[in-house]
């Protein structure tokens, strides 16, 4: 089951869902680095359904040393617009109402049209903006969600977190896919440390979400 995508004017860059396009790394969107990276996690459902859990309550961005803040539902009816199968086609989304679910501290999962605030920092730098669901994802074998970028970021862009459970193998995969584009006059003259940021920030990604690690950064 697919719990669908979200798409208005609010985010602060134009390609919408370009996470979940195939050939990202080969034509990101006009003036961003494209970035992705993958971990295996284990094999089994058990791992798949933990992984999954955590990763909608927001596990990856804590664990990372982010702040997740004013959690917001969409105002009004929740659009479900298009969604996106594994090859980044287009497909209608499911109708079926999903029970909203909460953490121990009461924060809700990720749902299509939420906002949040991100607090923290990264590589030294301050890491804070107000982010959007862009879509969810909970299939029999994928769980996923895509954040974009609202504003007040040193960065314009998009993140995709997925574990997919593999019937060929067994295997549990997490993958983080991202593009971001330089707002900030540091990052527009040293690209290079755009792509530290990032390259920091997949690490902490993978230290929240894999069983290997037992405690974050």
């Amino acid at each position: 089951m697919r719990r669908g995508t979200f798409r208005d004017d609010t985010v602060d860059y134009a390609a919408v869902g370009g996470t979940h396009a195939s050939d990202l790394m080969q034509y990101p969107p006009e003036r961003s680095i494209p970035a992705e990276e993958s971990w295996r996690l284990g094999s089994g459902e058990e791992r798949f359904r933990t992984a999954g859990d955590a990763l909608l309550s927001w596990t990856a961005q804590r664990t990372a040393g982010l702040s997740v803040q004013d959690v917001r539902p969409a105002s009004g009816p929740a659009y479900a617009g298009v969604s996106f199968d594994a090859e980044g086609n287009p497909i209608a989304p499911s109708t079926r109402e999903v029970e909203q679910r909460f953490d121990a501290e009461g924060t809700p999962f990720a749902g299509p049209g939420m906002t949040l605030r991100l607090r923290g920092r990264v590589g030294g730098m301050r890491a804070d903006a107000e982010l959007r669901v862009i879509s969810v994802t909970e299939q029999a074998r994928r769980i996923g969600l895509v954040l974009g970028t609202v504003g007040g970021s040193v960065v314009s862009g998009e993140e995709l977190f997925e574990i997919d459970w593999r019937e060929d193998s067994d295997e549990v995969w997490f993958t983080v896919r991202a593009f971001d584009a330089p707002n900030s006059v540091l990052y527009r003259f040293v690209p290079w440390l755009l792509k530290r940021r990032r390259k920091e920030l997949f690490a902490r990604y993978l230290r929240a979400i894999s069983p290997l690690y037992a405690t974050p950064l």
